[in-house]
C-alpha cells in the first residue's frame, strides 16, 4: 500500500478526442505543486476552498532558467482544500482540453512538479482510508462506472450513496453490544448468576440473522443487474430457437431454415430486459447425431447449458414429446428454466400435464441418483419452469417471455433494488456473517457458555466488517482498487 504522505496525480477522464479532460491531484502538497504548473491571475496556494481560476498550464523548458516556461495548454484549476474534497486532502483538478496529449502534457507537468502518477483507484482508497466513504460506497464507485443498464446505475447509486452500509450499521451496533454484554457476563460471572446467554442476547442474534438473509436474498437478480446474465436457448432440432432467438432481439442475427441441424456454433448477442442486461445464446439442437461436425455443435451446447444456471428451452407444442425433449429436460435439472412452448399459432400437441411429468421424472432421477431427495428435487423443478405459449413466427408471446426470463432470474420490483446485495465479495461475506450468527443463537439456546456464543458473534461481526472495511486487511484493500481506473 503507497503511503498517505504523497502527493498523487492521474488523468480522471477517459481517454480519446472530447470537449474537455481533467487531471487531478491530490494530497499536502497537491497546492504547492499545481502552482508549479500554473500561471493564472493569483497563487493557488493561497486560494480559498472550492474556487475556480483561469489560466495556463506550464512546464519549464529543460536547459533554460527558471523564468521561461512552455505555455501547454489553457486550463481552468478547481481548488478544493481538505477536508471538502472527495479525499479529504488537499485536491486541484486542472481542466484541459481533451485529447491526448493535452492531459498527458499537464500530468507530466504536475509530476515534474513533485507529484507521484496515483495507482489504479488510489482517489478512492484515500477516501475511504481518510474516512469519507467506506468501503462499501468505495466499491460502488467503480459500479456507478461500469453501470451498461439504468438498473445496474441505480444499484450502484444507491449503495455509493450509503444505503447498504446504513444497514449494516443498524446490524453491527446491536450485534457489537450484545456481544461486550456476553462478555461481560462471561468475565462477572459471579455477580450476574451465571455465564448463559440471555434471552434477549439470543433474540438480537435471530433479529440480525433475519435481516442478512433478506439482504442477500435477491443476490442472484442484483447480480444480474450488476453484471448481467447469460442465458442459453436450448431444445431440439428445428423447435424454433434461431427464430426465438432473433424475435427477441429485434433483429435477423441467427440463419433459420427448414432443414434441422442448421446451427452448429453458438451465436450470442446482448439484450436489455427491463434495465437488466441477458446475453442470449442460440445454440445447436439437442439430439442424437451420427454427422460429426453437428454432434460437436451439441457437445458445446451442453457445455454452455452446464455453466449456465439459467435456461430458455424451446419446445415444440406443435409435436409430440420425444427422446430428445427427455435428454434436454434431464440437462435442465436443477436449472432455473422458462419454457417457451413455441409455434402456439398451430394445433398443440403437448399438454400442461405431459410436460410436467417430464420436467418430474427428470427431476425425480436426478434427485435419486445423487442420493438427495427425489421429492425436494421434483417440486424445486417444477417451481422455476415457468411455461409460456408463444409464436416465434408471429412475434406472440414475447412480452410473457421476457417478463419469465426476468422471474427465473429472481426478479422483483424495481424499487427494491436499494435492498439488494449485488456485489460477490459482499455476498459471500454476508452469508458467512449469517451462518456465523445462527451458530451462535444454536450454541446460545443450547445452553452453550458465552465464551462459544462469543466466538461465533465475533465471526459474524467480522464477516459484516469485511463489506463496510472495518478491520478489513490492506492485501484486500489493494486487491479492490487495483480493478479501479487511474485517476478514481
Amino acid at each position: 500500500m503507497h503511503s498517505l504522505d504523497d502527493t498523487i496525480a492521474a488523468i480522471a477522464t477517459a481517454p480519446g478526442a472530447a470537449g474537455l479532460a481533467v487531471v487531478r491531484i491530490s494530497g499536502q502538497q497537491a497546492l504547492a505543486f499545481s502552482d508549479r504548473a500554473f500561471s493564472g491571475t493569483g497563487a493557488l496556494v493561497s486560494a480559498a476552498t472550492h474556487t475556480l481560476h483561469h489560466g495556463w498550464a506550464m512546464r519549464r523548458v529543460a536547459g533554460t532558467g527558471p523564468a521561461v516556461a512552455e505555455r501547454l495548454d489553457e486550463v481552468v484549476a478547481a481548488v478544493f482544500r481538505a477536508p471538502r474534497s472527495y479525499t479529504r486532502e488537499d485536491v486541484v483538478e486542472l481542466s484541459c482540453h481533451g485529447g491526448r496529449l493535452p492531459a498527458l502534457r499537464v500530468l507530466e507537468a504536475l509530476i515534474e512538479a513533485g507529484a507521484r502518477l496515483a495507482a489504479p483507484g488510489e482517489f478512492s482508497m484515500r477516501a475511504f482510508l481518510n474516512g469519507r466513504i467506506d468501503l462499501a460506497q468505495a466499491e460502488a464507485v467503480a459500479d456507478v462506472i461500469h453501470a451498461e443498464t439504468d438498473a445496474a446505475r441505480a444499484l450502484a447509486v444507491a449503495q455509493l450513496a450509503g444505503d447498504l452500509s446504513r444497514r449494516l450499521r443498524g446490524l453491527f451496533e446491536p450485534l457489537n453490544d450484545t456481544l461486550a454484554e456476553i462478555e461481560a457476563r462471561v468475565d462477572f460471572a459471579e455477580d450476574v448468576g451465571g455465564i448463559e446467554v440471555p434471552a434477549h442476547a439470543l433474540d438480537c442474534l435471530d433479529a440480525a440473522t433475519t435481516e442478512l438473509a433478506r439482504l442477500v436474498e435477491h443476490a442472484s437478480y442484483a447480480r444480474a443487474v450488476r453484471d448481467g446474465a447469460r442465458v442459453p436457448i436450448v431444445g431440439r432440432p428445428n423447435a424454433g430457437k434461431s427464430s426465438l432467438f432473433n424475435a427477441l432481439l429485434g433483429e435477423q442475427r441467427a440463419l433459420v431454415t427448414e432443414l434441422p441441424g442448421t446451427t452448429r456454433d453458438r451465436v450470442s448477442e446482448s439484450v436489455e430486459i427491463d434495465g437488466v442486461r441477458v446475453v442470449l445464446s442460440d445454440t445447436a439442437g439437442i439430439r442424437d447425431s451420427p454427422e460429426r461436425i453437428e454432434a460437436l455443435g451439441i457437445a458445446l451446447s451442453e457445455t454452455v447449458l452446464a455453466e449456465c444456471p439459467v435456461a430458455i428451452w424451446v419446445v415444440d407444442a406443435s409435436q409430440p414429446l420425444g427422446a430428445a425433449d427427455e435428454r434436454i429436460a434431464g440437462l435442465l435439472v436443477g436449472k432455473r428454466v422458462v419454457v417457451a412452448l413455441n409455434k402456439s399459432d398451430l394445433p398443440a400437441r403437448v399438454s400442461d400435464a405431459e410436460l410436467s411429468e417430464l420436467l418430474g421424472r427428470c427431476a425425480v432421477a436426478e434427485g435419486s441418483a445423487a442420493g438427495g431427495s427425489a421429492v425436494a428435487s421434483s417440486a424445486a423443478q417444477a417451481r422455476w419452469a415457468v411455461r409460456v405459449p408463444c409464436s416465434a413466427a408471429r412475434g406472440e408471446g414475447l412480452r410473457e417471455l421476457r417478463a419469465a426470463i426476468l422471474e427465473v432470474l429472481g426478479g422483483f420490483a424495481a424499487s427494491g433494488l436499494t435492498l439488494a446485495v449485488s456485489n460477490p465479495r459482499h455476498i459471500d461475506a454476508l452469508r458467512r456473517a449469517r451462518l456465523a450468527l445462527e451458530r451462535a443463537s444454536l450454541r446460545g439456546r443450547e445452553g452453550a457458555p458465552g465464551e462459544i456464543v462469543a466466538i461465533e458473534l465475533r465471526e459474524g461481526l467480522a464477516a459484516i466488517g469485511e463489506v463496510t472495511g472495518a478491520g478489513v486487511d490492506p492485501e484486500l484493500l489493494d486487491r479492490i482498487f487495483s480493478r479501479f481506473c487511474v485517476g478514481k
